[in-house]
Formats: structure tokens, sequence, C-alpha cells
């Protein structure tokens, strides 16, 4: 595909503070060592935080960095569709702002995108010690909702989930349209809808780094409740369009 408009990589910020200003400078080390043409797009989701401070020192530093800024909280779904419909590059993308899937995995996924497949996202890769339970339980509903997902939405996806997905803007637009959820399920519902619209999917093995600063926003049982309702209600769905 073309890439004459370069690349547009959104980052969703709520309450960022603390990591903000170091990951900005993890992607842009990695996005400056390469050629590409890109650009930077920061959303705020109404932080309560100095976020917003943080990102418009950030943006008046940068010629390649624009931002905006919500008056609710829209959710991460929400976000990164809002910034994708503004983006000015042919391939846009997102990372989570606490770099779990670190900034390196960007370059591999576009690359990805400009030999020709619509999708590209990081498969995360999960290493640490049983002793460790600040990642043993992300692992156990990483590993659950992986299966989950196989056996309801009857797809061979392997990480629906990762917070690291690249686009071509051009096919993505019009499966935007059709995203109920603008929180966490919309990751889901963007890799299964272009799963089944026959999308080039590629998906590149990616180490999960667990940054000891952030602490997870992971809420095992409500988290696992909703997420639980969003797939019964996608499930029916789908079946009900004898999709699955």
């Amino acid at each position: 595909m073309s890439n004459n408009r370069g690349i547009s990589i959104i980052i969703p910020c709520y309450n960022e503070e603390p990591i903000l200003k170091g990951s900005i400078k993890e992607i842009k080390k990695v996005m400056d060592t390469t050629k590409f043409k890109y650009e930077v797009i920061l959303i705020d989701d109404k932080s309560k935080d100095q976020t917003v401070e943080i990102i418009k020192k950030i943006v008046s530093e940068n010629n390649n960095f624009r931002c905006l800024y919500h008056n609710k909280n829209v959710g991460r779904g929400g976000t990164v569709s809002e910034g994708i419909r503004i983006a000015k590059g042919s391939i846009v993308g997102f990372i989570d702002i606490d770099l779990e899937t670190p900034a390196s995995y960007i370059i591999p996924l576009v690359i990805a995108i400009q030999d020709g497949v619509d999708i590209a996202t990081a498969d995360r890769i999960y290493k640490f010690k049983l002793k460790d339970k600040s990642i043993l339980h992300r692992w156990i509903f990483h590993k659950a909702y992986k299966l989950i997902v196989k056996l309801m939405l009857k797809t061979k996806l392997k990480d629906t989930e990762t917070g690291c997905k690249f686009f071509n803007k051009e096919r993505i637009l019009p499966i935007l349209d059709e995203i109920k959820d603008k929180h966490w399920f919309w990751d889901t519902e963007i890799m299964i809808r272009s799963y089944y619209k026959g999308f080039k999917i590629k998906e590149v093995p990616a180490v999960f780094t667990k940054k000891k600063e952030v602490a997870s926003s992971l809420n095992f049982v409500e988290d696992t409740i909703e997420y639980a309702k969003n797939i019964v209600a996608f499930r029916r769905e789908l079946k009900g369009k004898k999709i699955i």
C-alpha cells in the first residue's frame, strides 16, 4: 500500500502523569531512528491529574505532535476511534502509554501494514516467575479470555486485547462505524469484526513487559463480569446475522 501520508500514532491518555513524559521519550526515540514520516496524536480523556499540562508541554516542543482534550470521559476505545478518524497518516495505530508492549514493536507492525496486511497487532508473550502475583493474574485473565474468544466467537486470532494495534486507515474506517463499545471491549470488537470481513491480519509476537511504576487497572472480578456480558451480547449479534 502507499505510505505517502505517513504514520499516525494515537496515544489515549487518562491520569498518566507518572509515566507520560518517559513513555513519550521512548516512542520518540524509536520513531526518530527510522526514516518514517510520522505524527503523534495525544488525546486526554478527562484526566484528574496533571496529564493535560504535560501534554501541552510535549506538544509545544514537538512540531509533529498534536493533541485533543475531552470535556468528559469517553473511554479508551472511543478515544482511539476518534484519533483514527482525525489521523493524517495512511497507516494509523495506537499503543497504550504504559508501554507494557514496548515501543520498539511499533516498527514491525508498521512494516507489516506497508507489506500489505490490513491490521498488524502485538501478540503478547508473558515471561514471569510464579511468585510474581502482579503478572500472574494478568496472565490467567489473558489465557482465559483467549480461550473464551476462540470458543464463543469462532476465531483463530491469538490476542484480540493487546494494547498495540496498527491499521490501514482506509480499510479500518468503515469498521469503526460498526463498533458499539467505547471502552476495553472495543479491542475485541474491532478485531472480530475485521476478521469476519476477511481482513488480512498479522499478529507479531511481543514480550509483555510489566512496568513496576504502573499499577494495574485490571479489576479481576468486575472486569471479568463486564467482559462476559459483552462477549455474550456480541456472540448473540453475530449469530443473529449468521456470521458464526
